[in-house]
């Protein structure tokens, strides 16, 4: 799985490029799209199932939430401004296997209550690696991350959790960033050497809430106040926990270089 992690990740890395006020949301799409088309790797979103029956399938390669947008966002004309946050997710498939990522990034100078929910959300996620290799179970990481948010004064988002993955982007288990009525009564898991899970906290600055828009897609914040979503896709190996969709080690930039 690390080639379509590496290439998720490299994906991230021109939205971060181009993540800049005057850019738009469609060129970034554009950009990442044309990216996997050169790896002739087969973009996981683009066309993806609405859930709800009759309504568009996603247009895009990437999802871009701008702001209190938490998730799900369509890329298209809208222009980023000064002071926005933007919210990247995409994956891909690559040999077979899939890669999925998010980042939540400041566009320009942002207010540092808002760069602090960025810092949390991150640092969240390094949490829930770094407890991977030395809890047991999913339920006892998943406690400890909606701890170490709530105790910085933001908000887990509940309505959305993350998945397994391999051969498809979405595979069981689900994988909640708090202990949900489900975890506790059936879904809670092990963490073994084979699991390969998407962990992506998303955190919300003012509530849990989240509401869908118009657009049957996008979902955005119940108060209007900014949200943050950073995502990895992460092994148990029989020798630790490795994220796949990390920035390459200074062996694989040798074997790309040649």
């Amino acid at each position: 799985m690390r080639p379509a992690g590496l290439a998720v990740y490299n994906a991230l890395q021109i939205a971060t490029k181009m993540a800049r006020p005057g850019a738009t949301t469609a060129q970034i799409d554009a950009a990442i799209a044309e990216h996997f088309k050169r790896l002739r790797a087969d973009p996981l979103f683009l066309n993806y199932p609405n859930s709800s029956p009759g309504k568009p399938p996603f247009p895009g390669v990437t999802c871009i939430s701008v702001n209190d947008e938490v998730v799900h966002g369509l890329p298209g004309p809208r222009v980023l401004e000064e002071g926005d946050v933007v919210s990247i997710d995409t994956g891909c498939r690559l040999g077979g296997w899939c890669g999925d990522s998010a980042v939540t990034l400041p566009i320009g100078q942002i207010e540092p209550e808002v760069a602090r929910l960025l810092d949390v959300t991150r640092g969240v996620l390094q949490l829930a690696i770094d407890l991977m290799g030395v809890k047991a179970w999913w339920s006892e990481v998943a406690s400890e991350m909606a701890t170490y948010v709530r105790d910085r004064g933001f908000y887990v988002v509940e309505n959305f959790v993350g998945h397994g993955i391999g051969r498809q982007m979405h595979e069981e288990p689900q994988v909640p960033n708090f202990v949900s009525q489900q975890l506790k009564r059936s879904g809670d898991f092990r963490l073994e050497p084979g699991l390969v899970i998407a962990v992506e906290p998303m955190v919300n600055f003012g509530t849990k809430k989240v509401l869908p828009c118009a657009d049957h897609w996008t979902q955005a914040t119940g108060d209007g106040k900014p949200s943050a979503h950073f995502e990895h896709t992460i092994a148990v190996t029989d020798t630790g926990v490795r994220v796949m969709t990390a920035p390459p080690t200074p062996e694989e930039l040798k074997i790309m270089a040649g």
